[in-house]
């Protein structure tokens, strides 16, 4: 938490998603912090300590967002991490996020009023 908001990383190489992100998000009382890089997010997430963590599956190459998450795992990593995709339901075909730690995936785009629920769901004060 940071002045009593919850912390919320997002992790996404697509400015336009991280500023819509940032509008729900803080208009919803929530602080975000945002990163446009895998590598960017691993700081961001050890300076922060985030609340919650949401990570593009496919950033500037295409196992970042999964390799973020092995790295954040490694940290010793409890928050909730929620993976953002664009490929649709195949990606449970493809990625066993229950194995990664996963919370979910959030399909884009994002719905808002589902993230907002889940958001209320994982984090209560």
């Amino acid at each position: 938490m940071q002045d009593g908001k919850f912390v919320i990383l997002c992790v996404d190489d697509d400015q336009d998603l991280l500023d819509a992100l940032r509008l729900v998000l803080e208009k919803n009382g929530y602080a975000m912090v945002e990163a446009r890089s895998a590598e960017v997010g691993l700081k961001k997430y050890k300076q922060s300590n985030p609340d919650l963590v949401i990570i593009d599956l496919m950033m500037e190459e295409v196992d970042a967002g999964t390799s973020l998450v092995r790295d954040l795992k490694a940290e010793g990593n409890t928050k909730p991490v929620y993976m953002l995709s664009s490929v649709g339901d195949n990606l449970n075909t493809t990625i066993d996020y229950t194995e990664l730690g996963l919370a979910g995936v959030f399909q884009k785009p994002i719905n808002n009023q589902q993230l907002l629920t889940v958001l209320k769901t994982k984090l209560k004060k």
